[in-house]
């Protein structure tokens, strides 16, 4: 027995040493592996606690971890076995060092219009996208200054970024775009949901546009289908199509953090309002839910804050908190009682104080209509229109 034992040992030596030559060479993770699964193997045919012992370590060390070149991920089954996936069979993406971190974001409120405007970056590359930025407009003079874009454009620059991207959530109805601006100044592409074809057509009839104002979408870099995948630097960024309050609204999903522009408010200020032209409050309701459906430990950044009771202003909250207290959408409230609040509600909300010109320009991607042949730029105010 002794000598059969010794023979095996010797050949199991002799195939240990030639496998981990060959595979230190070509992955290293894959030969630590089998550093763990051979000495359990020769434990248990030697009856060697100590094979076993070092063996049963080097497996728990790499159970659940990944090869940082091929992506193996060691697993526990439910029957005690350890087993080695690919991501594909474990449902995960490979795992890279940059994707599995979470982004920083840096939020500016600007009071005039109680915008919150997000610059959300991914701290291993630098690399970042800026949400709903925000043009100064003063609806008294006709004048539009950057103060609000510069602070953000001096935070970038000050971190070193890079953007790669400016995203809209939607066409807003409160404040106007300063994403031309923000590209000149610190380049990237400008993004929005592919349903902005649907409020283009609806706000051409309404500004009776000209007739070269395309409604394909075409002023904007990029048009996110539901659902479509991008990335920020190693940061994975997931679109989702929340329409309800305008047809073309989109919640940007990136790490734990999604920014959901004006679909939700925090809880104690509850939902947006519906009575836009393509709003729709069960649309809404339903956008809500899936954002609900997100895990509870998820941070959602708001496009708006009003600080109901004079409370200071606040822009981030929790899917929990929201599920728990928000006013108009918690657990246990039906889609119909839902759409019966916010029907009688939207009755009686007046429109926002910048809604014409924000629309115009925002429907443009920030650029304004085009000027005169005076060399200036006129914004239509459409009478009984709305």
């Amino acid at each position: 027995m002794s000598a059969n034992i010794g023979a095996i040992d010797r050949m199991l030596r002799i195939i240990i040493g030639a496998a981990l030559i060959a595979l230190a060479l070509w992955d290293l993770t894959y030969a630590w592996g089998f550093i763990g699964i051979v000495p359990l193997a020769t434990g248990f045919i030697k009856f060697c606690p100590l094979y076993s012992l070092l063996g049963i370590c080097t497996l728990k060390k790499l159970s659940g971890t990944a090869s940082q070149n091929h992506g193996v991920h060691f697993i526990k089954t439910k029957n005690g076995r350890i087993s080695a996936l690919l991501p594909q069979q474990a449902g995960l993406r490979p795992h890279t060092e940059e994707n599995s971190m979470q982004p920083k974001v840096k939020s500016f409120f600007d009071e005039a219009t109680s915008t919150a405007t997000h610059v959300v970056s991914d701290p291993k590359s630098g690399h970042a996208a800026i949400i709903d930025s925000v043009k100064d407009f003063d609806p008294k003079s006709g004048r539009t200054s950057t103060t609000s874009a510069d602070e953000v454009i001096a935070y970038v620059k000050a971190e070193g970024l890079t953007v790669d991207w400016i995203l809209e959530t939607h066409v807003h109805a409160d404040h106007l775009t300063a994403a031309p601006y923000l590209k000149q100044e610190l380049g990237g592409k400008v993004g929005i949901g592919s349903q902005i074809q649907t409020v283009q057509g609806v706000f051409k009839t309404v500004f009776n546009a000209e007739e070269k104002f395309a409604v394909d979408g075409r002023q904007f870099d990029k048009l996110f289908a539901d659902e479509e995948v991008f990335f920020i630097g190693g940061l994975e960024a997931k679109v989702m199509h929340t329409p309800g309050h305008t047809p073309a609204c989109a919640t940007y999903l990136i790490g734990d953090a999604a920014f959901v522009g004006d679909t939700l408010f925090m809880p104690d200020f509850g939902t947006a309002r519906c009575d836009f032209p393509g709003g729709d409050a069960r649309a809404l309701f339903r956008s809500i839910k899936k954002i609900l459906a997100l895990p509870p430990e998820t941070r959602l950044f708001l496009c708006h804050d009003y600080a109901p009771g004079g409370r200071e202003y606040l822009w981030e909250t929790t899917v929990a908190a929201e599920r728990a207290e928000n006013i108009h959408v918690h657990d246990g409230v039906s889609e119909d009682d839902f759409v019966e609040m916010r029907a009688a509600r939207d009755k009686q909300l007046d429109m926002p104080q910048l809604i014409l010109p924000s629309v115009q320009v925002n429907m443009r991607a920030g650029e304004l209509p085009p000027a005169d042949d005076n060399g200036v730029h006129y914004l239509k105010l459409p009478v009984d229109a709305l």
